[in-house]
């Protein structure tokens, strides 16, 4: 039996919304220790890293801190003119190789010293409003591989977008089969491997990680969209990602749930509209899927009725969206 793991571990603390000015979007931010290692190597590479950063508008100090908080948004930015800049799409694989083991910070330690894989995967689910919003098929595969060591043998690796022309460096990281252009980004391994024993783990130090780290893991109101998104994508494949199913998964009313969302400026059906959208553009890219298997991944059980949603949204219809991209 194999499963599907897409969630990362970023070592360090959470993610933040910035209070925006009126008017402005809410923006995501995130610990500087997610960029543990751009700075080393950035200069391996002959760039200076100073400059980049101060280019994007970022305070090198702040970066270099740990513990301070950086626009995530930024913060990508930064990676993709970096990359761009020495020719080197291993880049953030790269940083991801100078992380060798889980920090100390409390998350860290609650996840580091669990019994299993699995354990670990629940955890991060469970205090997902203390990691980084921000995640990275990388930070899993190290986290993993410090975990469980060499019986860490994912069956292989998945990625959304398109890969690069030398897979050398990637073979070399993940050490399993490559799959891009797939329908999600993550590892497929046996299960038995979720549940093989942590040589590390300690309940104690988990209870007492645990304790702190309960109180502090409360959504903010200004946090609701993101999570109804995230259940949106979730449940628009099988079908479910009604309103009441939303609220239940995120064990909300219907009531409290929209009240939230208009307090955050934006609905129920502008948010499933919004993935949507994001989705049916990453599907339709990838000519691997037929339209009718993206209706499908989109909710629709009718491929008529999605292609009337894809031509109000775009202006055209799947397959002329898919042929104008291959020009």
């Amino acid at each position: 039996m194999f499963v599907k793991a897409g969630i990362s571990l970023w070592e360090g603390g959470g993610a933040d919304r910035m209070e925006p000015a009126k008017g402005q979007a809410m923006e995501t931010m995130l610990r500087s220790v997610a960029m543990s290692g751009y700075f080393d190597v950035t200069r391996r590479l002959g760039l200076n890293p100073v400059e980049l950063v101060q280019q994007l508008g970022i305070d090198p100090a702040a970066l270099a801190n740990p513990d301070d908080r950086v626009s995530a948004t930024a913060c990508c930015r930064l990676l993709e003119l970096t990359a761009d800049k020495v020719s080197c799409p291993t880049f953030a694989l790269q940083m991801a190789e100078t992380r060798q083991k889980f920090g100390t910070g409390v998350m860290n330690v609650l996840l580091a010293h669990k019994r299993t894989l699995r354990e670990v995967l629940l955890a991060a689910a469970e205090f997902r409003h203390l990691l980084n919003e921000a995640l990275a098929v990388y930070i899993l595969a190290r986290h993993s591989s410090a975990l469980l060591g060499e019986y860490w043998k994912p069956r292989a690796v998945h990625f959304t977008h398109r890969g690069p022309a030398d897979l050398t460096f990637h073979r070399r990281f993940f050490g399993c089969p490559l799959e891009f252009g797939s329908d999600f980004n993550g590892f497929v391994c046996a299960a038995a491997g979720l549940d093989y024993p942590n040589p590390a783990s300690d309940p104690e130090l988990v209870r007492y990680a645990e304790s702190l780290a309960t109180p502090l893991n409360v959504a903010g109101a200004d946090s609701i969209a993101l999570e109804v998104r995230k259940a949106i994508y979730l449940l628009l494949p099988v079908e479910q990602a009604s309103v009441e199913r939303v609220a239940r998964h995120l064990r909300l009313s219907v009531r409290t749930m929209q009240r939230q969302l208009g307090s955050a400026n934006t609905s129920f059906s502008a948010l499933v509209d919004e993935v949507r959208r994001e989705l049916a553009v990453r599907y339709i890219s990838n000519p691997r899927y037929p339209i009718g298997r993206v209706a499908a991944l989109l909710g629709y059980n009718q491929q008529g009725s999605f292609t009337n949603w894809f031509t109000s949204q775009f202006g055209m219809t799947p397959r002329d969206w898919r042929n104008s991209q291959v020009k």
